[in-house]
């Protein structure tokens, strides 16, 4: 009688000759996610969601922006804490889908000046920008890629890294380290890179705004009624005075009548069929505005102008578009003024009373809510919307597994989920034992 052989010892060179084996050829996504350890964290997470996870097997040309396990570290003390810790799984879900790029996007294909890369994020719970809410990409000097996304979050390209394998014996062929890529890995659909941040879903106008210190202008629109359009109005671009320009006008914005208010707050809002952003404003360009004046942009002295307000911030993405800060209030009445580049502010076109620098007009009508990012009593259900990204009904004391961040996913999320994690399974085995008979042959 034949004793049985134990296949145990063989373990480490299955997994040697698997991936030995899968590198000859281009890996599917999940012999790609299993050979790389530092996204077994993100492999989990796609893995729960089973329909997306599944849809990615069929793609031909998508990018990946895979964050490492070190990012999920990194939940607990983010924005996105509180959605994870109260298992909210169309917002995770939603964050997920803002993680994949239509089309392939390498490395090296970014350069100085941003672009605006479509994702997989299309539900209008969450996005209201036509073809999908973007991500911004951008190379900055010494060839670090980074990504940006909601409330400003930015999110860096891995580089390689540089490591000694972990072999009992090796040939002379070896070297004495490996570098293991983080970029412009390819898998049958396309590409993945390595970031080290998760990406935030963009939210809308009045939840933004306070995170980039610009709490009067979210008063006003309240103030004036203008907050429903420009929280939900399609593909809206908002030209946003930073406070110091409301300050050196409270009293007098303050004073006036809503309707001349809304009257200045629409010269600064641009409804279009496409997002301004500032790759698209090449000098000269003419917007028309709500109110139905037009704007002028004005490239000068390396800098952007609209009018004669100089762009302080560029590109800060919202949930329906996106906004530029300005230095000063643009006038409806003087839309032919022009940018002077020489000077460093331009002096307030509109006259008013100034109030003291400690006091900022307006904050009082900004809903409770939105004044912090974080804050927030949220319920756990499946209507959630760009605004509840941010919220949650409890905070994180400790890191959330992937796993349990999913465990509300629906049944046949479940499922799916399930089923392709024994298929996940059963193609590694093949994968192994195939590439194990590739190995014993070459010796023979």
């Amino acid at each position: 009688m034949m004793r049985p052989v134990s296949c145990l010892p063989l373990i480490p060179c299955l997994s040697l000759a698997s991936t030995a084996w899968a590198q000859n050829g281009t890996k599917d996504l999940t012999q790609l996610l299993q050979s790389n350890h530092n996204l077994s964290e993100f492999t989990a997470l796609l893995t729960s969601y089973g329909d997306i996870y599944a849809n990615l097997s069929f793609q031909s040309d998508v990018t990946i922006l895979a964050p490492n396990n070190d990012a999920f570290h990194k939940i607990p003390y983010s924005s996105l804490g509180p959605a994870f810790e109260a298992n909210q799984s169309q917002i995770v879900r939603s964050v997920l889908q803002y993680h994949i790029l239509s089309g392939r996007h390498p490395a090296g294909g970014y350069n100085g000046t941003f672009s605006f890369d479509k994702s997989w994020l299309q539900h209008t719970n969450y996005t209201n920008v036509t073809g999908g809410q973007v991500v911004g990409g951008v190379q900055q000097a010494g060839n670090v890629n980074v990504f940006t996304s909601g409330m400003g979050t930015r999110s860096t390209l891995v580089t390689p890294v540089r490591c000694a394998p972990h072999l009992p014996s090796s040939p002379s062929s070896v070297k004495a380290t490996l570098t293991l890529r983080m970029q412009d890995l390819p898998f049958t659909g396309g590409i993945v890179h390595v970031i080290d941040n998760f990406l935030i879903p963009p939210q809308d106008f009045i939840h933004s705004a306070p995170q980039f210190n610009l709490t009067a202008a979210g008063g006003a629109a309240e103030n004036a009624s203008l907050a429903d359009h420009m929280n939900n109005h399609k593909d809206l671009t908002i030209f946003v005075p930073q406070n110091l320009a409301f300050q050196a006008l409270g009293g007098t914005l303050q004073s006036m009548p809503l309707s001349q208010l809304r009257r200045i707050l629409d010269y600064h809002i641009v409804n279009s069929s496409t997002v301004k952003y500032s790759a698209s404003l090449p000098n000269g360009t003419v917007l028309r505005t709500r109110g139905g004046q037009n704007l002028t942009i004005t490239f000068a002295s390396n800098s952007l102008f609209v009018n004669q307000a100089r762009m302080l911030q560029q590109d800060l993405l919202i949930s329906n578009g996106v906004m530029h800060v300005i230095d000063n209030f643009l006038d409806p009445d003087a839309t032919s003024v022009t940018a002077n580049p020489e000077i460093r502010t331009a002096p307030p076109l509109l006259k008013g009373t100034s109030l003291s620098e400690n006091l900022v007009p307006f904050t009082s009508f900004l809903p409770t809510s939105v004044t912090s990012f974080d804050t927030g009593t949220a319920t756990p259900t499946d209507g959630f919307g760009a605004s509840d990204i941010g919220k949650g009904t409890s905070a994180f004391s400790r890191t959330t597994s992937s796993r349990r961040a999913s465990g509300t996913s629906n049944s046949k999320e479940k499922s799916a989920g399930g089923k392709l994690e024994m298929q996940q399974a059963t193609m590694a085995m093949q994968g192994g034992l195939l590439g194990a008979l590739c190995w014993i042959i070459g010796l023979l």
